[in-house]
Order: C-alpha cells, then structure tokens, then sequence
C-alpha cells in the first residue's frame, strides 16, 4: 500500500519523553503487561518497564485509482441551499491498552450562512444550522468538542476521501483548501486538522460546550495508514454500503464505510498523555443527507481473538423517512465481515437482517442470505459516552452514546443444503465499538426487515454508477 512506501517524513517530531506502542494487527490479542504505551509528559526521562518504539509516520500524498477505494469517498454537497449536513468518522484502536480513539467531523449548512433563516429561505426550506464541528472520543471516555460556525474554511474533495477544516489559522496565514504536506500544513494552522486515505493530522481545542461528560483539553496527532478493506473483496469491485440507489437524494440520510479495515502508525497526544502505535487497526465511514434517523444503533470491530488472518465487522440500523411519502418510514439495517480478504454482506434486499437491541447495554442480530448467515451478540457493563449527531431541527445536538469496550462473541457460518453448516467464524472481543442514538428509545428495539419488491429487485440490481458516469465525468454527481 502507499502509506507504507518509503518518503520523505515531513514535520513528525519525536518526543522527548518516553511514549512507546507496538505492533498490532487487525486481528490481535492485546498484550498490555509491562508494555507502557503511553506516558505522561512530566514523566519525561523516567523509565517504566519494557519498551518497544514505535515507527513514525511517514505522509505520502493521496495515491490515484487505489484499489480499494469506495463509492461516495467524496463530498456530496451540491451547492444548493437546502438542509444539508455530511459526517466523517475515523477510528484507531490501540489493542496494549484496551482503549481507542474515534474523531467526528461534520459540515452542516454549507449553502447557507445566515444562521437565523429568516424571510424566504426560512420559509421554503427550513431552519438551517451552518457550522463545522469536529468531536473526539479518546481514551478512558475523555471527550473533546471544538465548533466553529464559519463553514468557509472546511473544504472536501468532491471524488475522493479527502477533507479539511482550519478553526484558527497561524498569523499571517492562509488556510488551505486542499491536501497539503504536513509541514506546511503545521505552517499554516494553528488549530485544525486534514485526513486523507493515508494521512491524518491536526490540533484541537475544546470549547467548553460539553459540561455533562469528561473533557480534554486538547489533542495533537499524526498518523499514516495502510488500507486492507474497502467495502468488498479484496481486489475485487467496492461496493456502495446503501446500494447504488445512495448515488441520488433517497434513503436520506445516506451511509458509506469507506475503509472497514487499515493499520495505523503514528502518535495522538490526548491532554497530558501522548500513545503511540504501530500497525494500529483502524477504520472509517461516512453520512451524508438531510439529518440522521429517526434513531439507530451500530457495531464495529477491529480487535478479534479466536482466529487467524484480518477480520473487521461492521453493522447498523436505523428508522428512515421515505422518500415522496412524508411521515412514512421504515426500519433497515445490514451486517457486514471482511474475512481473510472476502466480504460476506447481509443486506435486507438479499436476505433477512433481524435485531434485537435494548436502550443501552445489548446488541443482538442474527442475518441470512442465499449461501452464508452470521449471529452477533454484543454487550456493554459500563455507562458509555454521550456524543453529537446532525439534527433536521437543531443542528449538531447529543443525541447517541457510544463505547469501546463492548464485548462481542461473532459467529460465522456457510449454508448447506444438509443442514450441516460450515463455521467460518467463531471469534471474540473485548474492543467492540457500540452505539445507539436518536429515538426516544422507550423499550427494546426488535424487528426484522426485509424489502418486498418491486424495491427488492430495483434495490438489488448490480448497477454500478461509477461506470455509468465514467464516460460523461462531467455529469458525476458530487460524492461518487
């Protein structure tokens, strides 16, 4: 992959003091005794057991036609004034320390930048919330919030996964509008961040606008990546996450994993204590629409132990408004597991995804198709982190709680016909991301979605769009 070629290592600086990590995989068992791998600042000099250093990072700039780039890895924003909000979200899990880290960048608004909506915008396409936000769960739940209401400095690659925003630029400065190398990028801002496929960097403060969870003051990070897993085999075709219906304004809001599996090196300074890793698994996705579900709930895993070779799990769902009917919806959701380089999907226009979620503290789903079926149980035993998502009617607000410390038991098999399935999967973890949101959630959630056609066949045609825009690149819609 690219991030592991050698280049030039532009603005890494190696600390002074002792912070380590080690080398991790997609598939590991953590190993945290006597490993330090992170430090405190005033340590600096202090010996504290067995070290082993990790690599820095090294910035190469984001390669073309990589193959396991997916559709929607751009920015969709289409220029017009209507409510429009997109979401990023990255995460690292660093396994020696059974923690992790998930940055959360959004753009709301971009057509618009009157706050108050007032006179005919207002009244022809609602209340509107322009603002850039950027949220980070870190370790041992810490959060951070920083907001900015000046949508002009974010800027997004409209065909590829490449974003940016500057909060404060350096004096004298101007903010870039696009991928830069890190040291210029560290010329240039002051409090910021940019991420590519490859590359992930930035400075950030919070603002004092979270007084009901645990806060840090600031975060400073530089990471390079490798991608493993799109969303789909490995070299074959990627695939959209919501089917190739997401390319048009439907389904609203829409969601794409963008890497399902990567490993990660480089270094996050969180408050006082700096982490560094090496061959970090990682991962990331994205939303983009009108404004979140109606409410929804998710499960993703790196960090697997019971098997062999590279295994990331991605699922969902969620309640959604359907298009041309006003106060209609319906409930979907989908199980996804890279494996040894295949994808195994379950999608309810293929098969049957069914659920059974409580308000907080369980995640059951069993899903089939044609040829494979998996079972996911999912726990929680500790209270979780309140965090913000896009609102049709607020704008960014706390509206879900999330963890990394979810136990998760993956369970995988092959059909027959004899009745004798084959197990392909039979792993566990410690380090499962969880989540639920929106609602309000009044009792458990149980349902099994299924699409009946003539959706399920429209749903389910092997439409690929990035083909049928390839000869008229003009005509692309933004995103793809």
């Amino acid at each position: 992959m690219a991030a592991s070629m050698p280049a030039m290592n532009l603005g890494i600086r190696r600390p002074a003091y002792p912070a380590v990590g080690r080398r991790s995989s997609l598939n590991c068992r953590a190993e945290a005794e006597n490993v330090p791998v992170s430090s405190s600042k005033s340590d600096a000099g202090v010996s504290n057991g067995t070290k082993l250093g990790a690599s820095p990072p090294f910035y190469t700039v984001t390669p073309v036609d990589r193959p396991t780039r997916t559709p929607h890895s751009g920015y969709h924003f289409d220029g017009s004034s209507r409510r429009f909000f997109e979401g990023w979200y990255f995460k690292v899990s660093i396994p020696e320390v059974k923690d992790g880290f998930a940055w959360m960048y959004s753009v709301e608004d971009p057509g618009s930048y009157d706050r108050t909506t007032g006179g005919l915008e207002g009244v022809v396409s609602g209340p509107k919330f322009p603002g850039v936000g950027a949220q980070v769960m870190g370790a041992n739940d810490g959060y951070l919030f920083q907001y900015d209401k000046d949508v002009q400095t974010f800027w997004g690659s409209r065909h590829e996964l490449s974003l940016g925003h500057t909060f404060v630029p350096k004096a004298g400065k101007a903010p870039p509008r696009c991928e830069v190398n890190p040291k210029e990028f560290l010329e240039r801002v002051d409090e910021g961040f940019q991420v590519t496929p490859t590359w992930h960097q930035g400075y950030l403060r919070d603002n004092g606008r979270s007084p009901y969870v645990k806060t840090v003051d600031t975060i400073r990070w530089e990471y390079s990546t490798k991608p493993i897993y799109g969303w789909g085999d490995v070299g074959g075709e990627q695939k959209a996450t919501a089917g190739w219906l997401a390319a048009f304004p439907v389904f609203e809001p829409h969601w794409q994993v963008c890497m399902a599996g990567g490993l990660s090196t480089g270094w996050i300074e969180w408050g006082d204590k700096r982490y560094e890793f090496e061959d970090a698994p990682s991962y990331s996705e994205k939303n983009w629409g009108g404004s979140f579900p109606n409410k929804w709930f998710w499960v993703q895993c790196n960090v697997f132990e019971g098997a062999a070779g590279d295994i990331a799990l991605t699922a969902g769902g969620g309640r959604r408004g359907l298009p041309l009917l006003p106060g209609s919806f319906e409930e979907v959701a989908m199980v996804g597991i890279h494996y040894d380089g295949r994808f195994y999907e379950f999608v309810p226009w293929a098969g049957t995804v069914e659920w059974d979620i409580s308000l907080w503290g369980s995640w059951k789903m069993t899903a089939e198709n044609k040829f494979f079926k998996v079972k996911l149980e999912a726990i929680s035993d500790v209270p979780g982190v309140t965090l913000r998502a896009p609102t049709a009617d607020q704008g960014i607000a706390p509206l879900c709680k999330d963890t990394f410390f979810g136990k998760l038991k993956l369970q995988l098999w092959e059909r027959s016909v004899s009745g004798a399935d084959k197990c392909i999967l039979d792993v566990t973890s410690d380090m499962a991301a969880l989540e639920v949101g929106g609602g309000p959630w009044y009792t458990a959630w149980r349902y099994k979605s299924t699409i009946q056609d003539p959706l399920r066949t429209l749903v389910g045609l092997p439409v690929n769009v990035e083909k049928v825009f390839g000869s008229i690149p003009e005509l692309k819609p933004p995103g793809l």
